[in-house]
């Protein structure tokens, strides 16, 4: 479950999950924008919930305090904390609140993958880049990944589909355009696409745009 208040974060981390699942059935993501509708849909579903990703500035509450009262309703959630705020302080009063992990979101995207792949919730992290036979040229030959330059110089590594997804985005394509391309509903094209901006570190597609061009 991803409890985050931005619609961004939630479609982004669960396409991100979606594309990294190992073969068989995909884990449904839940998600929630508010503390109390967190905790509303955990009572609920706590019984198949295997990990909750909490953001720590949600509209209802303030600094850990909504860390604190889930784990006062919940003591036994599996709570990871996600938070734009990388203070070793603040990750120190999360772990001993009883969060299992703290994860920055200005940190690198691998370490969420990483984390995400020891509760077995997608496959193994891909191995680094300097280790991968697949790095090339942004628009090389189509391998099973494919290493993106951008204009700054940071090398992040796609899938087969994402790299497809980003060259008709990058050629001005819509959702309904490149859903009509892949054969897909927009629903799964606009997934894809959150992903590729959580990816960047973006909110847009003009600014994914602006960083590969």
């Amino acid at each position: 479950m991803v409890v985050d208040d931005h619609e961004l974060v939630r479609l982004g981390l669960a396409a991100l999950m979606a594309a990294q699942a190992t073969d068989g059935p995909t884990s449904d993501t839940l998600e929630a924008c508010t503390l109390a509708e967190g905790l509303l849909v955990y009572a609920e579903h706590q019984h198949c919930i295997t990990l909750v990703l909490l953001d720590l500035h949600l509209p209802d509450t303030h600094g850990l305090s909504g860390l604190r009262e889930f784990m006062a309703r919940f003591p036994a959630a599996p709570i990871a904390v996600l938070s734009g705020d990388s203070d070793p302080a603040l990750r120190q009063q999360a772990l001993q609140a009883g969060a299992r992990a703290f994860l920055p979101k200005a940190g690198h995207l691998a370490d969420v993958i990483a984390y995400l792949a020891a509760q077995g919730l997608v496959g193994p992290p891909a191995m680094p880049l300097a280790e991968s036979p697949c790095a090339s040229s942004p628009y090389g030959a189509r391998d099973a990944t494919r290493t993106i330059q951008t204009r700054d110089g940071e090398r992040l590594r796609l899938t087969h589909r994402q790299a497809e997804m980003l060259d008709w985005v990058l050629a001005g394509q819509s959702n309904r355009e490149i859903a009509g391309r892949a054969h897909l509903t927009e629903g799964t094209v606009k997934n894809h696409v959150s992903a590729l901006l959580l990816i960047f570190g973006v909110r847009s597609r003009a600014q994914l745009i602006s960083r590969l061009r």
